[in-house]
């Protein structure tokens, strides 16, 4: 999701609630940066997506959208916040490869890391046969990938802030109004925002009861494993919610208005101990 440039120093402040933090410098440069990089690709929206923490450098995400908000993305990259690059989308290889890289972003993006990869066969016998290959691949198309799953497992929506139009094109509800205090701490109440998995291999008779312009997504509540915790701030004014999968997205709502907003801050390694902890 990230936060826009028109709310940007607004919904910094509310994220500060779940421990991200950016120098006046940062946030300086990285507004300045959002004007100039809308105009420059013509994006639709842009906004600010989070920072990977590397070992010497990090790693500041800008994502621009196009029409289509939940085909049409792009994400951009910078050490300095100043300097940006396109980076090109994950490779199916790359998505493969990335969870088994071994150790931290070092924050150059020519860095290689060395990969094991394990194929199965069982061709013309009927024992299994387990070959393995190294394998390597470089940190630009690891932070691709990783920034591609983190969006497939993490990034959320309230109900109701988004609409399929006729066209296909997924867009920006100028109505929202945002949920109830009530609605708001409900789990089934916020959609991932990507293509719909569950949603397609639920019964057409159940699809057919749903509003087919607001409830084109699958809700969070049936992630399994659950990976989720809410919190209310300021009395029940905002509400929190962070993702117990990737550790550092953290997605912020004030109820009974359309501000809502994520940011994602972190070394860029899933949870693999999650189902243990639940």
């Amino acid at each position: 999701m990230g936060i826009e440039a028109k709310d940007f120093s607004l919904d910094l402040d509310l994220l500060a609630y779940s421990g991200i933090v950016f120098s006046p410098e940062q946030r300086a440069a990285l507004q300045t940066s959002l004007v100039i990089l809308k105009e420059q690709y013509k994006f639709k929206t842009i906004h600010l997506w989070g920072k990977i923490l590397g070992i010497t450098e990090d790693y500041y995400i800008i994502q621009g959208r196009q029409k289509n908000e939940l085909q049409d993305r792009q994400f951009l990259y910078s050490s300095d916040c100043i300097n940006w690059n396109m980076l090109t989308p994950a490779s199916d290889d790359a998505k493969e490869l990335s969870p088994q890289c071994q150790g931290r972003f070092t924050g150059d993006p020519s860095h290689d890391f060395d990969v094991t990869k394990y194929t199965v066969s069982n061709e013309d016998t009927e024992e299994e046969n387990v070959e393995e290959y190294k394998s390597q691949l470089r940190e630009e198309e690891r932070l691709a990938a990783t920034l591609w799953k983190i969006e497939q497992d993490a990034i959320i929506i309230p109900r109701g802030s988004y609409v399929l139009q006729p066209n296909g094109n997924v867009e920006r509800n100028r109505t929202f109004e945002g949920l109830t205090i009530i609605e708001s701490g409900k789990l089934s109440n916020y959609f991932h925002f990507r293509e719909p998995i569950s949603l397609q291999q639920k019964s057409l008779i159940h699809r057919a009861t749903l509003d087919k312009s607001l409830h084109f997504l699958d809700t969070i509540d049936e992630d399994v494993p659950k990976g989720w915790s809410v919190q209310y701030e300021r009395g029940s004014g905002l509400v929190q919610i962070r993702s117990l999968k990737w550790p550092g997205m953290a997605f912020f709502h004030i109820p009974e208005t359309n501000r809502y907003g994520s940011l994602y801050c972190g070394i860029g390694e899933e949870n693999k101990d999650l189902p243990f902890m639940l």
